[in-house]
């Protein structure tokens, strides 16, 4: 609703990657530089970490945007705990290739087929594996495995991995010696700095055709920072609330008094969820941290505070919500 009331042709701030708001921050654009560098290389491992929300999927989709369709293909995955052999299968999928009843050898020979295929034909096979940090030790050994398809001493198909940043210090370990041996490239994506996260504010909104509505004052630019520590996604969760509350209130100014409320209320919502685990005994059951009853009162009486502290802004919902639909009707 509130794209609509602003003007806007999208939402600035959806949390879905989108290579179209990508913002080509000082850390983003040496991370990019990185990625061109390996894929120029034609080579080895590509491998990008950084914090949640740091802007590592987005920027590997800004970069195949950027490339000649015609000259590669690239398969995307992103990985849970898997094994070795679920690897497998997923990189096949990923890359349209029929798997179903084929034994690890057979599948692991029609991967190589489909990837010597690829570059008979001109083109190169690029694999990005997000969440990186969620591979097995086995599944990272079938990547190093997948590496050494090679043709004319260049390497068939070229890999980008996406982690956290744990993620480095699982590729420290001993037993991946041989994988750290064929990384091309490697760079952490940190934060965004404050000049540069008012920067990705605006450069967002007006990729949605904002055109000063609703308007943020200055001092709201650092309490953004502030409160999201420069980090992109949490810069989008921040912003996102804080049109939609700009939009219930009916504002076309958005001060930092206005942000404070809205990062303050996520806080909020954060700190009031409730922590489930199992019990001593083995059972699951519910442990709230503090002192018993005590704490029940007290996470009731938030609760309470917080229903009576948004009910108004819920009633303004509702009556904008049914003015726009009777103007739909009319």
């Amino acid at each position: 609703m509130y794209a609509e009331f602003y003007g806007l042709a999208a939402r600035p701030f959806q949390l879905t990657p989108d290579a179209r708001f990508f913002f080509e921050s000082s850390v983003h654009r040496q991370a990019m530089a990185y990625m061109v560098y390996g894929l120029h290389h034609a080579e080895g491992f590509i491998i990008i970490t950084g914090e949640v929300g740091a802007g590592k999927t987005i920027l590997v989709d800004a970069l195949l945007t950027t490339i000649d369709s015609e000259s590669f293909v690239a398969a995307k995955i992103v990985t849970s705990q898997l094994g070795g052999d679920d690897l497998l299968h997923m990189v096949a999928a990923g890359f349209g290739i029929a798997k179903e009843g084929l034994s690890k050898g057979s599948l692991l020979q029609r991967i190589s087929d489909f990837v010597l295929a690829q570059h008979r034909a001109g083109k190169r096979a690029l694999l990005i594996v997000d969440e990186a940090q969620n591979l097995s030790f086995e599944a990272l050994e079938e990547l190093r495995m997948l590496s050494n398809i090679v043709v004319d001493k260049t390497m068939a198909l070229q890999s980008f991995l996406l982690g956290q940043p744990q993620f480095r210090t699982i590729l420290g370990s001993a037993g991946l010696e041989q994988l750290r041996q064929r990384v091309t490239a490697a760079y952490h994506l940190g934060p965004l700095n404050e000049t540069e996260t008012r920067a990705y504010v605006e450069h967002r909104l007006r990729r949605a055709e904002w055109k000063g509505d609703p308007h943020f004052t200055e001092a709201s630019f650092p309490l953004i920072y502030q409160h999201t520590e420069g980090v992109p996604r949490r810069i989008n969760t921040l912003c996102s609330r804080l049109l939609l509350y700009g939009f219930l209130e009916q504002l076309h100014t958005l001060t930092a008094s206005a942000v404070d409320k809205v990062a303050n209320d996520l806080r909020e919502e954060i700190a009031g969820v409730t922590e489930t685990k199992p019990t001593a005994s083995g059972d699951a059951g519910k442990v709230i941290a503090g002192n018993g009853l005590s704490m029940v009162v007290e996470r009731l009486g938030n609760l309470e505070k917080s229903v009576d502290k948004h009910e108004r802004l819920i009633r303004r919902a509702i009556e904008i919500a049914a003015h726009y639909f009777q103007g739909e009707r009319s």
